[in-house]
């Protein structure tokens, strides 16, 4: 059998979680993680390199965390932005679950869990943290991209984190073309190897455009 992808939409077998502590924004805290998630040993570098590199998010509004694996960025958000509605969106099942059942550990009520059908369309974002699934392949990123970077509010910023050498100069060149005029992208970070991308919606765009193709 294939092995799962942390971006399978129902990894295989049972999910057995297991107690992982680690520090979110300023804090210890004891979470669950499992297999079948992205990065379930712990927090990954990039994650952490976006953590420490963005400035703090709105303290309140819709903010969303793309690709939310176990919770890392929404929970920060979350501890962040207590009076704010953060909205963690995965499309791996066992990933909204674990996410769910963190801010319930953490006693989070402000973390909406769900699949990125589930957000309502008319939702606009004051930010959006990502650690994009680079490896779903460039045609599934750019329309994903496409989906949810315009659905920044009027100057708010998304904050992406890319590795080099997966490709993180040739996507800020690709956002830099495909969003002209509309989204400004700028390199704000170089850490251990990786980019952190901020993303401005600077034109009121409010909707998505159309998805890449080619």
């Amino acid at each position: 059998m294939a092995a799962d992808h942390y971006f399978s939409a129902q990894p295989s077998g049972e999910l057995v979680a297991r107690p992982l502590t680690v520090s979110l924004a300023g804090r210890e805290v004891t979470v669950q993680t499992a297999g079948g998630v992205f990065s379930p040993g712990g927090l990954d570098t990039g994650t952490g390199v976006l953590l420490g590199h963005v400035p703090p998010p709105p303290p309140s509004g819709d903010l969303l965390d793309l690709g939310c694996g176990w919770g890392p960025i929404a929970l920060t958000l979350a501890l962040e932005s207590p009076h704010a509605t953060v909205w963690a969106v995965d499309i791996n099942e066992r990933a909204r679950e674990l996410t769910r059942r963190n801010a319930e550990l953490l006693g989070l009520e402000n973390v909406r869990v769900a699949a990125p059908e589930q957000v309502p369309e008319d939702i606009r974002f004051m930010t959006i943290w990502s650690n994009p699934p680079i490896r779903i392949g460039k045609n599934e990123l750019h329309g994903m991209l496409d989906a949810w970077l315009p659905r920044l509010r009027e100057a708010a910023d998304a904050w992406l984190v890319v590795a080099r050498n997966l490709g993180s100069d040739s996507l800020h060149r690709w956002m830099d073309d495909r969003y002209r005029g509309e989204l400004a992208v700028s390199r704000y970070a170089t850490h251990k190897g990786f980019r952190v991308l901020r993303v401005r919606n600077r034109s009121g765009l409010t909707g998505p455009i159309s998805t890449i193709t080619g």
